[in-house]
């Protein structure tokens, strides 16, 4: 019964850690509209906002030209083909610059290309 319960009292204190760890980082918290706010009660710090930048204007956009071309041309022709491949490398390049891979979810090169099991 001692044993159960020295268990019981490890297993409670871990998970008061686990709690008690989320709270102290003072971020908004997302809120239902029901009830008091949570981000305005009095015992939380000021949390300065963020302000947005501002996005690049759309004059910046290297597609719009080639979209303004496309819709110029025959659909499905070569011509239009070559356009729509020049904007979808536009748009993959522009992601890959946003995209961020976690280095330990990428595979190594280290490891050989005939191993199995998970990339992590």
């Amino acid at each position: 019964m001692i044993r159960r319960g020295f268990i019981l009292l490890t297993f409670c204190t871990a998970l008061l850690g686990c709690a008690v760890a989320s709270a102290q980082e003072r971020r908004p918290i997302a809120w239902d509209g029901l009830g008091q706010d949570p981000n305005k009660s009095s015992h939380r710090p000021h949390v300065a906002k963020r302000r947005a930048t501002n996005p690049a204007p759309a004059a910046a956009d290297p597609n719009q030209e080639r979209e303004r071309v496309l819709g110029t041309l025959r659909p499905y022709s070569d011509a239009w083909w070559a356009v729509h491949d020049e904007i979808e490398a536009e748009n993959d390049k522009q992601l890959g610059t946003k995209l961020v891979i976690c280095p330990r979810c990428v595979q190594s090169p280290q490891q050989s290309e005939d191993a199995t099991g998970s990339v992590r």
